[in-house]
């Protein structure tokens, strides 16, 4: 089976995104991880028209999101979260932000395709990326978790938040934390 055919058959020959059926077409969300069907979505042409000229984005038309931001594709999952993203202007899409979860993996790369021009750096005045390994400057009280992060500690994989360039999010001790970029430095 061709991988045209894979994602017609996984997506009913819809758009994966807004369900139309008219222009339809493989597209590959970048940055890619692998080269299998969970990389790319089957998407129409007026998605893919406003994905990739953000001027031209008609906020009504991405109401769609409310639906397939539940898709079990990991590439439908990160367009979802990033179109909501663009249009946190709007009001509405912030509370869809807030019931959308993605693994750990799938949220690394939502992120690190997101085109925010917003630079995130460490205390030394390095350029963090997301899935870089850093450490802390300094302990840490961790709010609502009652514990300490030791200077020292390394935290792996980190992801950016995209709308702050002065927050990072990172796993210490098990646990999901957001720290500031004036605490840590680039490993």
């Amino acid at each position: 089976m061709s991988f045209e055919k894979e994602l017609q058959a996984r997506s009913e020959s819809k758009c994966e995104l807004c369900e139309s059926t008219n222009q339809l077409s493989v597209y590959a969300v970048q940055p890619k991880r692998n080269d299998n069907p969970d990389d790319y979505a089957y998407l129409c042409a007026h998605c893919i028209e406003q994905i990739e000229n953000p001027d031209s984005i008609e906020p009504n038309h991405w109401r769609c999101l409310n639906n397939s931001m539940w898709s079990a594709v990991p590439a439908v999952q990160v367009l979802a979260y990033r179109m909501l993203h663009q249009l946190k202007g709007e009001g509405w899409p912030d509370e869809l932000l807030e019931m959308l979860f993605l693994d750990d993996e799938t949220q690394e790369w939502a992120n690190a395709g997101m085109a925010s021009g917003v630079k995130h750096l460490d205390s030394n005045g390095a350029e963090l990326q997301a899935g870089d390994t850093v450490v802390l400057t300094q302990d840490l009280k961790v709010k609502g978790a009652n514990f300490t992060a030791k200077r020292g500690t390394a935290v792996r994989r980190i992801s950016l938040v995209a709308d702050n360039p002065e927050h990072i999010e990172g796993k210490v001790d098990g646990q999901r934390i957001v720290i500031l970029t004036k605490f840590v430095r680039k490993k």
